[in-house]
């Protein structure tokens, strides 16, 4: 097969090597998916067991001698659960979509702590492979799953374990060194996710990779937060009450459109972030121990607020943490809404004073 025929067959199978593809709908799907599993069963949990609700804190099945809750369950199915949403970014055949079932699970097992970013790799590899020789044969309901989930299984196998590992690594070395240095780390680590948030990438995908947690994950609360809330208020002019809440507790990701127009817009919220969160670091000492996705949400559907609260519970639970003060909720509301509107507005002003900003820059179409 010659490269212009090669190249044809990667059209017909829409296999797009792209960054966009991987890079931006891959993650974003495998967020959504992360989401939808692991971040929902731990709110099941938390609240089934802040307010005492019996079915929500009784095990509902036992495998292999282990109780699951019911949001044990939707916790447990997140490899399958991101493998599925990658392969519906991939826009995969039926039949490819459904085998990522079984991938997704054996990439997230093998990869461990680090099960995210190995879910990530093996199944863009292996629903890329089930695209290729989907329909091309004439038993393809046998071929085509086989295909899939060999390929993911065995990739699983090779790749999974030195990934997941590179992943704890790298999220270990930043929350250790947020640890060493919170004023600095707190700095770097909340404009980097922040920026992140607001960036068509996944900031919640990339926490989770990296199982960012700790005072690094409280950092990245901050940052998103920041950027959230940052421009939900400087943009308050411009798009009034809807605007506040689809990008306060929605994504700020909506002003993309206006930051490639006029990047200095970014100027207030990504500030802000370097302002709040050494705030978090070194004042607050502000700690994400929930779902490590939660750091990448901020105040989308307040989940990340809701991270760091079940990081409460569990930590309180444990015997890590005596009990929850007036000092932590303190922390977390001004980190979360207050400190981000209050420095957004007076930086954006500067901003504006400067000529950098007009009216109507940050209007939402």
């Amino acid at each position: 097969m010659n490269m212009s025929k090669f190249k044809d067959f990667l059209e017909r199978k829409d296999i797009r090597l792209s960054l966009r593809r991987y890079g931006i709908d891959a993650v974003g799907a495998m967020a959504q998916g992360l989401f939808c599993s692991l971040l929902i069963g731990t709110i099941i949990n938390t609240i089934g067991t802040q307010f005492h609700i019996p079915f929500l804190t009784a095990p509902v099945a036992t495998v292999a001698g282990v109780d699951y809750t019911l949001g044990g369950i939707a916790s447990a199915m997140s490899g399958p659960a991101m493998a599925v949403a990658i392969g519906y970014a991939l826009k995969t055949p039926p039949l490819v979509l459904f085998s990522m079932i079984s991938v997704g699970f054996a990439a997230n097992a093998l990869g461990g702590a680090g099960g995210p970013l190995a879910v990530l790799f093996v199944a863009i590899i292996a629903a890329e492979c089930g695209k290729a020789i989907s329909k091309e044969t004439k038993v393809d309901i046998l071929v085509t799953p086989l295909v899939t989930i060999c390929v993911g299984i065995l990739l699983s196998w090779l790749i999974a374990p030195p990934l997941g590992r590179a992943a704890m690594w790298l999220g270990d070395l930043i929350k250790w060194a947020t640890e060493l240095q919170p004023f600095l780390m707190g700095i770097v680590v909340s404009v980097l996710v922040g920026m992140a948030l607001t960036l068509p990438i996944s900031s919640a995908a990339i926490c989770a990779a990296l199982g960012l947690t700790g005072l690094a994950g409280g950092a990245a609360v901050a940052g998103c937060c920041a950027q959230m809330i940052g421009f939900a208020v400087i943009s308050f002019p411009e798009n009034r009450w809807g605007g506040l809440v689809s990008q306060g507790i929605g994504t700020s990701m909506l002003q993309m459109g206006n930051i490639v127009k006029n990047p200095r817009v970014w100027i207030a919220p990504t500030l802000a972030s370097a302002i709040t969160g050494p705030i978090a670091t070194c004042v607050f000492g502000l700690r994400m121990n929930g779902a490590p996705v939660s750091a990448g949400m901020g105040t989308c559907g307040l989940v990340g607020q809701i991270g760091v609260y079940t990081g409460w519970v569990n930590d309180v639970a444990s015997g890590a943490k005596a009990a929850i003060t007036g000092k932590d909720w303190l922390g977390l509301i001004l980190i979360s809404f207050v400190l981000p509107a209050i420095f957004s507005l007076v930086i954006h002003f500067g901003v504006k004073k400067l000529g950098w900003v007009k009216d109507g820059d940050l209007k939402l179409n």
